[in-house]
């Protein structure tokens, strides 16, 4: 599908208001694309209103971000009065937290755009679901709709949208080819790539570094074949202990926190065991998983997310169950 087939369906809805919403504490990628999309659509239609809204607020770096862009999000969504709803950089609408429910009851079209593995639920629910795997973010799917639109991104849309691919590629890192193609189209346009790129450091606070070593100093490792697979939890900043727990040496890190009845659990592994073992966290993980405790679960080949509900015991015990499954048939 195209962004042909989201005017389409805009022209059809008569929509006036199209409201963007983001996942849970949302990322640079997550905001940065809706900024630009919001953007493309007031090029292509100058009477359409357009919000953005991301459930239960944003990331911390994402906050830092709209100091430098002119990115509105709004803190109340208008979904009850929408002709249009876009999930971005999200493909799941439980990933909407607080607004999942006013979602579901909408009459209001769904388009999904992402660059994750689409979830057969969010593909049910939706109308559009433009979903690409290779590539590098939401952002450079939305870029790619600016080049199909013939509409040149100007110096602000063209900065969010470097932003938003600098962070998921972890600053080029796992970049492709076409990615670095689009970058230097974005530095064409007028983007100070150093300049940019510096927005993107953020001092560590207090509360993540601990919740780091806790993780690490909690963490239980298990050895199938030739993997070191961690398991621990922390009750915030999974994300972020997951990753510390790889570069401490484990091949994958799956990181757990409790919240009332719900658990949340990240997931992350290296390149290597990604390529070698052949498993995909999103998909051979995280969506089993989340089926399991009765929530959902998606995410990339490296790094996944599962919400559900139960206990950290239970999570985690299943999770290794998986993982030993997945293993056992290489």
């Amino acid at each position: 599908m195209s962004f042909a087939e989201i005017t389409k369906t805009l022209d059809e809805s008569n929509a006036e208001l199209v409201v963007l919403l983001c996942h849970h504490n949302a990322d640079p990628d997550a905001i940065c694309s809706a900024y630009a999309f919001a953007s493309l659509l007031k090029h292509l239609r100058p009477k359409c209103e357009v919000e953005i809204g991301a459930a239960q607020g944003i990331s911390r770096l994402s906050k830092h971000l709209l100091k430098y862009l002119p990115i509105e999000v709004k803190t109340q969504s208008n979904i009850e009065k929408a002709d249009a709803i876009v999930l971005l950089d999200t493909n799941t609408i439980q990933q909407l937290n607080n607004l999942a429910e006013k979602v579901k009851n909408s009459k209001a079209p769904i388009m999904v755009i992402d660059h994750h593995a689409a979830h057969p639920e969010t593909e049910r629910s939706a109308k559009i679901c433009i979903t690409n795997e290779e590539a590098s973010s939401t952002c450079e799917i939305v870029y790619n709709f600016f080049k199909e639109m013939g509409i040149k991104a100007d110096e602000s849309e063209a900065k969010a949208l470097f932003l938003g691919i600098a962070f998921d590629t972890r600053h080029f890192v796992l970049a492709n080819s076409s990615t670095l193609k689009t970058i230097a189209e974005l530095i064409d346009v007028g983007v100070n790539a150093h300049e940019a790129l510096s927005l993107l450091s953020l001092p560590m606070d207090f509360s993540e570094r601990v919740a780091r070593l806790k993780a690490c100093r909690r963490a239980k490792l298990f050895k199938i074949g030739e993997w070191i697979i961690a398991f621990s939890h922390v009750s915030a900043y999974q994300a972020s202990a997951a990753r510390a727990i790889i570069d401490s040496g484990a091949h994958v890190a799956v990181v757990a926190g409790q919240k009332n009845e719900n658990i949340e659990i990240s997931l992350r592994c290296t390149r290597e065991f990604n390529e070698k073992a052949g498993i995909h966290l999103g998909k051979d993980i995280a969506k089993p998983l989340g089926e399991n405790l009765k929530g959902m679960g998606g995410g990339h080949s490296t790094a996944a997310g599962v919400n559900g509900l139960g206990d950290i015991e239970t999570g985690l015990k299943r999770c290794l169950r998986l993982f030993k499954e997945k293993l056992s048939n290489q």
